[in-house]
This record gives structure tokens, sequence and C-alpha cells, in this order.
């Protein structure tokens, strides 16, 4: 019984019953599905509903749980590589969860597959299977997402037809051919740039964020933070960096944050083509090296576009979701505690005239905080292409960090991009708990079906001290902090 109780057959556990419990209390189909083919349906209503969000909820915390005390035992880099794929297996296997977006990627495919463009018309124009399947709230809204991100859906359904389970089972394998990208990736970014393997393997994909809602979600960010990653360590580890960004350029044509990265990749050229030399010959390689990595994207999206049958549109509609209002936005948040106050002076003030205002002021301090992570992350003059790695990867995820919390909308899966690099380079201990905590939150924050807990305040009490706790725990032993030397 003892060789059970160890956080790796634990979080396996706890996948088995959030993949059962997804089935009744998960994003499912609003017409058939499993429950239906099985005659099972009374578990996705009523009191059955109510018994598999339970066990839903219980393998979250479970899941939660393990991943917190994995760290305590401080695991090898394999152990926690085991512990990513014995955590995955199950929810492969799940229903989706904590979203419904992966019925709207099947019905902007299957738009563009019938002569419909995305960009400019909302899915009602398209009426049929996976229209039934789409949230009230996206059915007349265009889609923000790339060309790839359409050439995608495109050829999935051009594949299964109208068959909405079949195109489920085809995004699962996309997303994890992407999530399966991201674990080859991170351990090598980290061993590169003198991170710990198994720590950054840990934070940054065992973590139940990237397992609940890249593989139980299915959310592209799968595939485009498995581009970022693998583009990164191309870059790195060779000389020549075009590939990489070929790489990275794919990943801007699904979503355009990956784009993020590469000002980063612009650095690490200039590295390489003027090490210790003046001011001037810098600033030349670094119009040469910017140009030619501008170029090179706009080719590749160019390219993608042109394959995937797509638009340009897609760059009118980035901010085309901001009807989504949760506090893990800034500017949301922002409004939110200034309304309150404006209110004690003005009875007529309304939340929405704070939304207006708070939006365009954390525009600025968007591009603010990613100009600064550039230019403070920039490389040494006396330093070589190996000794920027750290910088290069701690100054993506600050630029992350940056955007998504001044962005419009923030949503748990784009963290995904920020939590893939943390661990990957040596960072003060405090990014690290910070990380854990933040996590641990997210990932319980949101529920099987896709509501989410933020304006709970009991919730957001419990969870942070249920955070603090996980913190505590996983980092209480300051002699065992991340070392290299566990690399395997």
């Amino acid at each position: 019984m003892a060789r059970f109780l160890k956080p790796l057959p634990v979080g396996a556990l706890a996948a088995v019953l959030i993949a059962i419990g997804s089935f009744g209390a998960g994003a499912t189909r609003y017409r058939g599905g499993v429950l239906r083919e099985l005659d099972l349906e009374f578990l996705a209503y009523g009191h059955g509903r109510s018994v598999m969000d339970v066990i839903l909820t219980a393998g979250v915390i479970l899941l939660v749980a393990a991943w917190v005390w994995l760290w305590r035992t401080r695991p090898s880099a394999t152990t926690a590589k085991k512990a990513v794929w014995a955590w995955a297996a199950p929810l492969a296997l799940s229903a989706p969860i904590m979203s419904r977006d992966v019925y709207s990627y099947l019905m902007q495919g299957a738009m563009l597959r019938d002569g419909f463009d995305p960009y400019s018309q909302g899915a009602a124009i398209n009426p049929g299977p996976y229209l039934w399947e789409v949230s009230h709230d996206w059915r007349n809204t265009t889609t923000p997402y790339g060309p790839l991100h359409l050439g995608i859906g495109k050829a999935v359904t051009s594949i299964v037809g109208d068959n909405v389970t079949a195109g489920l089972i085809a995004y699962r394998l996309i997303a994890l051919a992407g999530f399966a990208l991201i674990a080859w990736s991170v351990p090598r970014l980290a061993h590169y740039a003198g991170g710990d393997s198994a720590f950054a393997t840990w934070i940054g994909v065992a973590n139940p964020v990237m397992l609940l809602h890249l593989v139980g979600g299915m959310h592209n960010e799968a595939v485009m933070v498995g581009l970022v990653c693998l583009g990164l360590y191309s870059c790195l580890r060779r000389e020549w960096c075009t590939p990489g960004i070929v790489l990275i350029a794919c990943a801007v044509s699904l979503k355009a944050t990956a784009a993020f990265a590469l000002p980063f990749v612009v650095w690490l050229m200039v590295t390489r083509r003027a090490r210790a030399t003046g001011a001037e010959q810098r600033f030349v390689a670094l119009l040469v090296t910017g140009t030619w990595a501008v170029a090179v994207t706009v080719a590749v999206i160019h390219a993608v576009t042109w394959f995937c049958g797509s638009t340009w549109g897609w760059l009118a509609e980035i901010t085309g979701n901001s009807k989504v209002i949760n506090p893990l936005a800034g500017p949301t948040l922002a409004a939110e505690l200034i309304t309150p106050f404006v209110q004690l002076l003005d009875d007529d003030f309304h939340y929405n005239e704070a939304l207006a205002a708070t939006r365009p002021i954390f525009s600025i301090l968007m591009l603010v905080g990613l100009v600064t992570a550039w230019w403070w992350f920039r490389p040494k003059r006396d330093g070589g292409d190996r000794d920027y790695a750290p910088r290069l990867l701690a100054g993506t995820t600050a630029a992350y960090a940056a955007a998504f919390a001044t962005n419009a909308v923030t949503l748990p899966w784009y963290y995904a991009s920020i939590l893939s690099l943390t661990g990957t380079f040596r960072a003060p201990a405090w990014v690290g708990k910070l990380a854990t905590g933040a996590s641990v939150v997210v990932a319980l924050a949101f529920t099987g079906s896709g509501n989410h807990r933020l304006y709970d305040m009991w919730f957001l009490a419990a969870a942070a001290i249920t955070a603090v706790v996980a913190v505590t725990s996983a980092f209480e032993d300051p002699a065992k902090t991340p070392s290299p030397a566990r690399d395997e």
C-alpha cells in the first residue's frame, strides 16, 4: 500500500477522477455525446451531474495536492517526466473540461471549409452540428486567432465532416502533440541555460494549469507554446536562428502573442554577430537582424495564410473577445477596485465607465512593460550567446507576464506561455514561489464546465490560504533549492 501513497500514483488517480467526472460535469455537448450513446445521460443533469461535479472537483484538488507533494520529494528530472505522462494519460481520455473553446475551434474550421470568413462573420452564419455546441456567448462573434488556427480547423472538419465526436478526438491528438513539444523542449531549454530540468518540468509541464487547460481543455496554446519552446531551443542550439524564427512565426500565425519571444531572438543574433564591438556596429547588427526576423516572420505568416486559404483579417480581430470579464485581467481588476470608491462620490458612476478608462491605460502599460523587458534583458556587451541564454528566457517570460497582466482579457491557459519558461533559467526564489501559488489558485478557480469562482469571496479566501500552505510546503527546506545536479 505504501508504494501507492506517493505523489505520482496519487496524481494519476486524480487525473482518472477528473476524466470520469468530465463526462457529466465537464464542458459536455449540448446534443449527443458519449453519455447519450451509453444511455447514461442522467449523469449530466440534476443529482447525477452534482455527483460527477464532486468527482471532478475532488480530482482537481487531489491533482494540485499531488503536484505540490511531488516537489516536496525533490524529484529527479526523470521522475518529473514520468509524472507528466502518468497524469496526462487519463486526461487524454476525458471530455473537454473547463472551457467550450474546442467547439468554437471546430466551428471556425467548418466555416472556412464551407466558404465563410470567420474574421468578418459569426458562427451563426453556418448552422449545423458544430454550431449547436458553441457557447451562446460566441455564436455571433468573430475569431481573433490566426490563419494556422483556421487551417487546422479546416483540415480537421474536412476529414471528419460534421462528426463532433471525431472532431474532438482529432483536436485532442493535436493538443497532445503540442503538449509533447513542450514536454520535450522545456527540460532541454533548462539544461542549456543552466536551470534545473527537474524544476522546469515540474513547474512548466506537470503543472495542473498546463495539464487541465492544454490537455483537458485542448486549447490552441498547446501547439503555440510548443512551437515557441521548440523555436527558442533551435535558436539557442544552432548558430543560424532562421529555422527557430520559422517555428516561432508559425506559432504567431496560430496566435499573435507568440510574437513576444521574437525581440529576444533578435538580441541573440546581435550577440552572435557583434560581440564586444562598438555601439555603432551593434546598432547596425540590431537593425539588420531585426529586419531579417520581421521579414522571415511576415513571409511565413503569408505562406501559411495562402496555404490555409485564409486572410489577414485576424489582425483586426485580435481584441475581438474583449467582452470577457474576469479579474485575471489587470484592467478588469483595476476597474472593480476603482468603481466602489468613485461611487461614494458619484452615484451615477458605473463599472463600464471605469473599464472603458482602464483598458486604454493598461494598453499603454503593456507597451511600456514589453519595451522595458526587452531592454532590461538585453545581452551584456562582454558576454557570448551561451551567456545570453538565461537572459533570453527570462526576458521572454517577463514579456509574457507584462502582457497578460495588462491585457484586456486574460484566461488561465494564457499562463502556459509564462509557466513553460519559468523554470528554464535560474530566477530568484520568489519567482518560483509566486508561480506555484498562482498556479494553485488558477487551477482551483475554474469548474469543469468552464465557469469560474473568481468573484466568490469565500473561495478566494480559501484559495489564498491554500496557495500559501502549498508554497510553504513545497519550498519549506531552503537547503533543497533546485540544483542542476539532478538533471538526468
